[in-house]
């Protein structure tokens, strides 16, 4: 996932606050940009003289690469910084207002590029600490922010003579002899005015404000309720019967939380890496649903973390802004601006989709159904059993737990593994560099160098839970790549990730799912360090949501390599490469359960889609409602309690409103691209090169499709995602989307 967490400049300042990104990316996720250079900037810190030599974010970054200086930032430190930054942006704003000389490419459409770059170094800083290290009191500034952040993004964007300057621009393009990548930029920000409202006027405009400011709000509050709704809520087990069925590794990580929190015994907590193997793995059934109960009603227990008032009033809202600029549905509003173009594009790709897979998930459903009964089991099939039935089914048709395999893939050595994939594919090499400051000790900042030895990026990664942070795993910057004239800045990546930690008598090991997991991030990762542009906003993941997607899928494609598995999987204990017998077990059961995967995808695409293409206000609970969006896609009893919306942090917090489906259509895309490194050998260096020239190095300065179009030769086949994943036999002629 790609999560937005800031705003590169004013441009983008819009996407922080709303965390509308692809992180991006959104995606996304846009990112911020130190001040280098900026007399500006230094001459208005040197004028205040309450926080000019105490407040770290007002000051230049002298710290290695102008990194963040987090070992100085305290708290206190973000509302004056936050409100300083602003009334420096509405200066700069106002500078381009009052320009005397016509309004032209330079004077308008690259000062306001240029613009709000202090307010956007400091959003980056906070919003991605609220995600990856938060604190009541950095929540409470988010909340405290979130009204004044709403309002200058406003302020910005429904400012009548700003616009106008860039409409005078925008009208002229034809004649201003603009490159491609500055014909994108005005084009991007032309028609980002229209979308925020800039073309409304008296009471619409108004309203508009007002809907902005509580939709951020509400998505604040909405993020805030699922994070203590998530750590409220522990399994707490002190007879040791009931760990039959749980390998030694995750009962030893259970007992170690346990003593973390001055307890006796074992526990389990409602983040995946604790979680997800005590429902695959754990023999008694009533503490399977018990914690399965309780992670699926998470926000909507009716208590002070309930969020489904907050649902359906982000829902509402988001229908009432997309009809004041012109649209029927909020999923028209955001498909304008993505390759899907409209909601009955999209549709067409999930009920196509969901057409070949779904009699392949029944058929997955009824398979577990009937191992059970085999084994014993007399009751109807729920939820809490399929993980666990479908782990022992796996085992049985493969051989194949994750269990064998975990031992071989040690976090330091596939971490290893990952770089030397990128290394002998595009030659970037990494060196850790302990003096740039991190924000947790769990994070490790590395340099990264190019094939030719140039510094290329700043990269931090941080992989394990804790109270702190939002579960998943996601990508974010703090920095983009852009130029300034014509010097490269580099960019500053971050990965988070929640792998299980080590213990006393292991380190930390990743089941096969995580492996893919940190690839996909690493993924994401590339595409920032590997831009290539002028202008940040259209930087690494600045793209279309269902593009932001392809870079990170396209690199799990690896872990299904033989050849790649040799390099990151040696066991902990003894040093030996994983069995040759074990990795083809790996490969062959990589498709187990597609069609139940694909469907339940889908059920997410669908809820997310319904949500968004309403035309009139939901009136009903969102229990109720997504039970109609996902109807057709059910596959087991109803849970009562359960909602998955209430939970659904990617389209009510994570910027994936509408775009959901994006991760299926960007499994289309890496399928068919990956088929490049399939034909000409999968560490060649030429296709790798072309991937990198025209993927990962053009961010959002050309439409996605016409960059993938000069990747690959051809648009791309809906097929081969299908065939990929044996839903349809490799003997079907690939169609294009």
């Amino acid at each position: 996932m790609r999560k937005i967490a800031g705003a590169n400049n004013h441009f983008n300042l819009i996407y922080f606050y709303f965390k509308n990104m692809l992180r991006t990316k959104f995606t996304k996720t846009k990112q911020l940009l130190a001040c280098f250079g900026c007399i500006a900037l230094l001459t208005y810190c040197k004028n205040d003289n309450t926080m000019s030599d105490q407040n770290p974010l007002l000051e230049e970054f002298n710290t290695p690469h102008q990194t963040a200086p987090f070992d100085k930032i305290k708290v206190e430190h973000y509302l004056p910084a936050f409100k300083i930054a602003m009334e420096q942006g509405r200066e700069e704003i106002n500078s381009i207002i009052t320009n005397k000389e016509a309004p032209d490419f330079h004077n308008t459409v690259e000062a306001l590029e240029k613009s709000g770059r202090l307010l956007s170094r400091i959003s980056s800083i906070f919003f991605n600490l609220n995600s990856a290290e938060t604190s009541d009191d950095i929540q409470k500034i988010a909340r405290e922010l979130s009204p004044l952040l709403s309002e200058y993004s406003n302020d910005l964007w429904l400012n009548e003579e700003l616009f106008a300057r860039v409409k005078t621009v925008y009208e002229s393009k034809e004649q201003s002899g603009l490159n491609v990548e500055e014909t994108k930029l005005l084009e991007d920000l032309y028609k980002g005015f229209v979308r925020k409202g800039a073309l409304l006027s008296g009471d619409a405009k108004q309203r508009y404000r007002e809907l902005s400011a509580e939709l951020s709000q509400l998505s604040l509050q909405f993020g805030e309720n699922l994070l203590a709704e998530t750590n409220s809520y522990k399994l707490h087990i002190t007879n040791p019967e009931d760990l039959a069925g749980l390998p030694d590794a995750e009962k030893e990580a259970a007992h170690q939380l346990a003593q973390s929190e001055g307890k006796e015994g074992w526990l389990f907590s409602l983040h995946a890496p604790s979680m997800q193997p005590f429902l695959k793995y754990a023999d008694n059934r009533a503490l399977r649903e018990q914690l399965f109960r309780a992670s699926a009603s998470r926000g909507n227990n009716n208590n002070e973390y309930d969020n489904n008032e907050i649902v359906v009033r982000l829902a509402n809202l988001r229908l009432e802004k997309a009809n004041l600029l012109g649209y029927s549905s909020h999923a028209d509003y955001v498909l304008e601006e993505s390759m899907a173009q409209n909601a009955s594009n999209v549709n067409k790709l999930l009920n196509e989709l969901y057409d070949k897979s779904f009699p392949f998930a029944q058929r997955d459903v009824e398979e577990v159904k009937e191992f059970a009964k085999a084994s014993g089991f007399s009751e109807e099939l729920q939820r809490w059993d399929f993980a666990y039935y479908s782990e022992k089914l796996r085992s049985s048709k493969f051989s194949l737990d994750e269990e064998m395999s975990k031992p071989y893939f040690q976090l330091e050595i596939v971490k290893k593994g990952i770089f030397d994939l990128s290394n002998k594919l595009w030659g970037l090499t990494y060196k850790e560099n302990k003096e740039i400051a991190v924000y947790h000790p769990d994070v490790y900042a590395y340099e990264v160098f190019d094939k030719d030895s140039s510094l290329l990026a700043v990269l931090y990664l941080d992989f394990h839970p804790r109270k702190t942070k939002q579960g998943g795993a996601w990508m974010t910057s703090f920095r983009d790549q852009h130029k300034i004239d014509g010097k490269n800045i580099i960019p500053h990546i971050s990965i988070v990730c929640n792998f299980t930690e080590a213990t006393a008598s292991r380190p930390s090991l990743l089941t096969y799912n995580e492996v893919t997991t940190f690839l996909h991030e690493f993924g994401h990762a590339l595409h920032g360090m590997l831009s290539n542009v002028t202008y940040e906003s259209l930087a690494g993941t600045s793209v279309y949501r269902d593009f932001v997607e392809l870079p990170s899928q396209i690199m799990e494609n690896w872990a299904l390599e033989k050849e790649w598995l040799g390099m990151v999987a040696s066991h902990y204990q003894t040093g030996e490469s994983i069995p040759d017998e074990l990795v083809d077990k790996i490969i062959e059961a990589d498709n187990f359960q597609s069609g139940y995967l694909t469907v339940r995808q889908l059920s997410f695409g669908y809820n997310d889609m319904g949500w968004h293409s309403i035309t009139e206000p939901v009136t009903i609970k969102p229990a109720e409602f997504e039970k109609l969006a996902m109807a057709k896609t059910e596959l087991f009893p109803t849970v009562e309690g359960s909602c998955m919306s209430t939970a659904f942090s990617h389209i009510f917090d994570g910027g994936y409103a509408a775009g959901y489906y994006g991760y299926k259509w960007a499994e289309v895309l890496d399928a068919d691209a990956y088929t490049s490194f399939k034909e000409n050998g999968i560490f060649d260096k030429e296709t790798a090169a072309k991937y990198r020239e025209y993927i990962l190095s053009k961010g959002g300065t050309q439409h996605p499709m016409d960059l993938y179009v000069k990747f690959r030769g051809s648009e791309p086949s809906a097929d081969a995602l299908l065939i990929r994943s044996g839903l349809i036999p490799a003997s079907n002629r690939p169609q294009a989307l």
